[in-house]
């Protein structure tokens, strides 16, 4: 006893741990793509001890309906990416991070945006463009720079584990300036439940996924049963039953209105964790997800609410200079305003569209903002600039919205998504997280992992409601892997 009392006095004099290695090597994702993992080590009372290790995403997105030369074309692309990222990791930052405090974030992310300029570094690295080209000048990618934020990722949680709090809690810290938060709030899940395919036979073309999402007096643990009930009726729905019978349109209770033919037969199950389906019409998905409600006796816009992810940059037509909303229909960026005023109007429950636009429809962007700003939620995901070159130029010229989506990937460092307040749901109070669909381990493992954040919240009573603000304000939306 007298030893072991010695032994934890002398422990209080010893050195903080310093990092003494970093690991990269290349593995698969969930949805089995390579990527990288990135493993701390640290020196911890004179010994070498593995601390943590993290799976980062690569900027490679899955395509549902890419063509064979284009699948592989981005495979090798990601393959490239990913080989050079591990050689990164290996090598020059292994050599710059040692001996650096992992709870120092800060200066471990001062170090990382350095390596970009290191001159050994150089001869390896690559711009790699985007396959698809938009109207403004083509965004290059760092090809390996998922490095940077997988590396900095992984000494966030290496600093969490050393401190012996959970990762949301240390985030939280470093947000508040290490004045812990007396209450944290969940943010809202926006649940996908329909990936609408965008290829022939479907002829809607301009809508990507439809969003359930919950009122928030429930708890995470009530929506998750429920959204789990709303999925199995839309596969009994597609699989099994016969196209129910809607009740007739009551604008007051927002009874569903004739769906008309039954979208095209289910296909298979999304990356995303949801079902595809190809639809004849914008009002289809709406519709489908009305009438699937009213079955379960919930109301949408009281009950629930929808999201849209729009990817209107996926339907424009850069010959005609318009967007394909449809098989053969198209619409200029002023007639997608009109299109989007009208319906809201007639589906006031939908309360996010996200992508409405391309970025480059800035006019449009304000247009809808002004039309819509005080009814709903105007996203940008694909149309908001990377976070690297928001810290670059802070005047940078984006659309107007009331909030980005933004994805922890490539060189963007935890001490920039932590400015602009977007790493972690949880540690930094985002309004929502998108986390795709209730199927697939990798996407089930994130609600599961709220789940558990839930409860200790609510143990240790520092949970507080979340509620909505004002549609004014700006809102931020998280779409990370929570650990």
């Amino acid at each position: 006893l007298l030893h072991r009392l010695s032994a934890n006095y002398f422990s209080k004099f010893s050195r903080a741990p310093v990092i003494c290695k970093v690991v990269g090597r290349k593995v698969l994702d969930g949805v089995g793509q390579p990527t990288l993992e990135v493993e701390i080590y640290c020196t911890v009372k004179n010994c070498e001890k593995r601390i943590c290790s993290t799976v980062m995403s690569s900027h490679a997105q899955i395509s549902e309906n890419a063509l064979p030369d284009t699948a592989k074309a981005d495979e090798r692309e990601r393959n490239d990416s990913v080989n050079t990222a591990v050689e990164w990791v290996n090598e020059s930052l292994n050599t710059m991070l040692r001996n650096l405090k992992p709870t120092d974030q800060c200066k471990v992310d001062k170090v990382l945006g350095l390596s970009w300029f290191n001159p050994s570094q150089k001869k390896k690295i690559k711009l790699v463009e985007r396959t698809i080209p938009p109207a403004e000048p083509v965004e290059s990618v760092l090809c390996g720079s998922l490095a940077i934020g997988g590396t900095s990722l992984a000494i966030a949680k290496a600093g969490a584990t050393i401190s012996h709090i959970p990762l949301y809690l240390h985030i939280a810290l470093l947000k508040h300036d290490q004045d812990s938060p007396k209450e944290m709030t969940l943010p809202l899940p926006m649940v996908t439940l329909l990936n609408c395919e965008k290829i022939s036979p479907a002829k809607l073309k301009l809508v990507k996924e439809v969003m359930l999402i919950p009122p928030v007096q429930l708890s995470l643990k009530q929506v998750s049963l429920s959204f789990l009930d709303f999925s199995m009726k839309l596969i009994d729905f597609f699989f099994h039953s016969q196209q129910p019978s809607p009740q007739p349109a009551d604008s007051k209770k927002g009874k569903a209105h004739n769906i008309g033919k039954k979208p095209q037969t289910l296909k298979r199950i999304s990356h995303l964790g949801c079902l595809i389906t190809g639809c004849d019409n914008l009002e289809q998905p709406l519709l489908l997800m009305q009438t699937a409600c009213n079955n379960m006796g919930l109301e949408l816009g009281t009950d629930m609410h929808l999201a849209i992810n729009c990817a209107a940059h996926e339907s424009m037509d850069y010959v005609k200079g318009k967007y394909e909303v449809l098989t053969g229909t198209f619409k200029s960026p002023d007639e997608m305003v009109d299109m989007y005023v009208e319906l809201i109007n007639k589906f006031p429950f939908i309360i996010a569209l996200i992508d409405p636009l391309r970025k480059e429809d800035r006019q449009q962007w304000n247009n809808i903002c002004c039309a819509l700003g005080s009814k709903c939620y105007l996203i940008a995901e694909d149309a908001a600039k990377y976070i690297s070159q928001l810290k670059i130029d802070e005047n940078i010229n984006m659309p107007m919205c009331s909030g980005v989506v933004l994805k922890y990937i490539n060189q963007t460092t935890r001490g920039e998504k932590a400015d602009f307040q977007t790493l972690q749901a949880v540690g930094l109070g985002a309004r929502f997280i998108k986390l795709g669909g209730l199927s697939r381990g990798e996407r089930v493992t994130k609600y599961n992992r709220l789940l558990a954040i839930e409860e200790e919240l609510a143990k240790n009573r520092t949970l507080r409601m979340s509620f909505f603000l004002t549609l004014f304000s700006a809102s931020t939306i998280a779409r990370v892997s929570t650990k």
